[in-house]
């Protein structure tokens, strides 16, 4: 029987089998090919330190609760790229054969709609998607995250000859370089402690490269941008990375975070800078329900679609982002790589 992928308890992985449904009607099978892990929301369930293992977060008062709102097991998992096996005899659109991406879990095989109804959250309604001709699994992965670093480059409102920092060079931050470019910003600065990452960034168009760890990045930002740059974009999920982009930016300048923040806001001083310079941070969630900014023009289902269109246009390069794959028997190796070892990889997917 196949198996898939739960996460037991906090640093526990394990697997367990399921039984294959027979495909009717427009349902549609998949044999998994590579699925990638996510280095912060599935991260944050491995660590424990996930908001909704302690508390349920109501969507009709839209405010978390008490109460869990999931119990392990865990099922992790939603950058995954399969081959269509098998077809339901009303399925008019995908073949067998066919390379699709699915915003589903680590499992071998998925069986799903081929035509689902698009919703704003990730979850079992969301349709698959063909992938465009030339993109090959290893940027196909990258469709969810890529994504949503298009939703906050949008929420940025960027224009040409602004200047932008953005902190955190995981595949994000590296994918929101290039689409700033791409946005009409003439100067970009990539700010991570790690080095490797940063000379990643560089080779990815950042004009300048900040280590947190030598320098006072502010201090050097406002040296090359006079008061400060226009927009900062936070996607590394440190307190501490947030209190340094809200430092960047000039008087009454934005900063948009999208990333998973855990815990207690340790290292954030919201009575310096964000105070005293009228700061306006903006939380760049293009899921759980919530509007894009420019809706009902865009939305979820119309950022997917371009994110695909710029990989197979090869304006967003993602290949290099992928620093491992290893074999799904393995995974539990994988999740140990990414929690203990950060510094060795940017991001890592399972292979089938």
């Amino acid at each position: 029987m196949p198996k898939e992928l739960i996460l037991l308890d906090v640093q526990r992985v394990g697997f367990r089998e399921y039984e294959e449904p027979a495909i009717v009607g427009n349902m549609v099978r998949t044999k998994s090919i590579l699925s990638g892990i996510s280095h912060g929301t599935e991260m944050a369930y491995y660590r424990g330190t996930s908001p909704f293992l302690c508390k349920n977060f109501n969507p009709d008062k839209r405010v978390f609760l008490k109460g869990a709102q999931v119990s392990f097991p865990v099922t992790l998992g939603y950058e995954n790229v399969g081959l269509v096996v098998e077809t339901g005899p009303d399925v008019a659109k995908l073949k067998k054969g066919d390379l699709v991406w699915l915003p589903r879990s680590h499992r071998e095989t998925h069986v799903t709609p081929e035509d689902a109804t698009p919703q704003e959250t990730l979850g079992p309604t969301d349709p698959i998607l063909l992938l465009p001709s030339g993109v090959k699994p290893e940027q196909g992965i990258f469709t969810a995250l890529a994504t949503v670093a298009l939703t906050a480059i949008h929420d940025a409102s960027i224009k040409i000859g602004d200047s932008i920092s953005i902190f955190g060079m995981g595949a994000i931050g590296l994918i929101a370089i290039q689409l700033a470019k791409l946005d009409g910003a003439t100067k970009v600065f990539a700010v991570d402690p790690l080095e490797k990452r940063l000379q990643m960034a560089e080779s990815l168009g950042a004009d300048t490269t900040l280590n947190p760890l030598r320098c006072d990045v502010s201090s050097e930002i406002r040296t090359s941008c006079e008061k400060g740059t226009d927009v900062a974009i936070e996607c590394s999920g440190s307190y501490s990375a947030l209190h340094e982009a809200i430092r960047s930016v000039h008087h009454s300048g934005n900063v948009i975070t999208l990333s998973f923040y855990q815990g207690e806001g340790v290292g954030l001083r919201l009575g310096e800078e964000w105070h005293h310079n009228r700061i306006t941070m903006h939380s760049s969630m293009g899921g759980w329900g919530c509007p894009y900014k420019n809706y009902p023009l865009w939305n979820r289902k119309r950022a997917i679609h371009t994110v695909l269109e710029l990989l197979q246009q090869k304006k967003l390069v993602v290949e290099p982002l992928l620093s491992k794959k290893i074999p799904f028997q393995h995974a539990a190796e994988a999740y140990e790589l990414i929690d203990k070892y950060p510094e060795k990889v940017i991001k890592v997917a399972l292979e089938y």
